[in-house]
């Protein structure tokens, strides 16, 4: 039996989310006592565990009510389920950290790393959950309709693709000390430009804010800086650049 306090320690939940989820009916506590106090037993114990493995895997809790609700929910089940996601999710976590770890030994010149290497950890379904991201930040209508535009591709297309994009980005940063401005680089950016188009067809405001987002979002940065430190700064730098020239041809025109 744990009071609202309590479970609060325990699991590391605030007070005040326990609160919330009972008001919303998400968790309901086992009994109130006449001075109001909530307490909680083995079984809200058990649910709120669940509550947060699924907050853990970054479902919303309208979908967490929906599924813990269900007359036919099983805890064992549940947790089977689980330690398959996380088990899941700890692999590709590894593959992440060595990609990490190859990659400074790669920047510090301690070894020598194959170019495929830098991109290990990244797959198909992590670029869905970044389309997901993108909708926060863009039109969503405009991201889905790129997401339906990929998963069209046959396998074969989307390997070439990725193996394109792949390569442009590790040749920009072979590039980056010849400069944003250098030809070799605005070349290499209008190649990128093009690329897009296998996605989506954006206009130059949006070209911007997509390159300004590779810098500025913690969601988005953090795969460029894998890469390398100074990848999405540099994107930025060279799409500026490669702008302004765009803008310069329009005048003349």
């Amino acid at each position: 039996m744990y009071t609202v306090n309590q479970l609060s320690k325990l699991a590391g939940v605030s007070v005040r989310s326990l609160h919330y989820y009972d008001q919303t009916g998400l968790l309901k506590p086992s009994w109130v006592g006449g001075n109001g106090y909530r307490h909680y037993e083995e079984e809200a114990v058990l649910k709120l565990q669940q509550i947060l493995f699924y907050r853990e895997l970054e479902l919303s809790l309208e979908e967490i009510k929906a599924i813990v609700g269900r007359i036919d929910f099983d805890v064992v089940t549940a947790l089977r389920s689980h330690k398959e996601a996380l088990q899941g999710r700890v692999e590709r976590l590894n593959r992440l950290i060595r990609t990490v770890d190859n990659t400074i030994d790669r920047l510090k010149g301690n070894e020598a790393m194959d170019a495929k290497g830098l991109f290990e950890g990244f797959s198909e379904e992590e670029q869905e959950k970044y389309a997901l991201e993108a909708e926060q930040m863009y039109d969503p209508e405009t991201v889905r309709a790129s997401n339906r535009k990929w998963k069209a591709y046959p396998p074969a297309e989307k390997e070439r693709i990725l193996a394109e994009s792949k390569a442009i980005y590790l040749e920009l940063i072979e590039g980056m000390t010849k400069g944003a401005a250098s030809a070799e680089i605005q070349a290499l950016i209008a190649r990128w430009h093009q690329h897009m188009q296998y996605f989506w067809s954006p206009n130059d405001e949006q070209l911007v804010s997509l390159a300004d987002g590779y810098n500025d979002d913690p969601r988005f940065r953090v795969n460029f800086d894998r890469m390398h430190p100074k990848l999405a700064w540099f994107m930025r730098e060279v799409v500026k650049v490669y702008m302004g020239n765009r803008k310069k041809e329009a005048e003349k025109d």
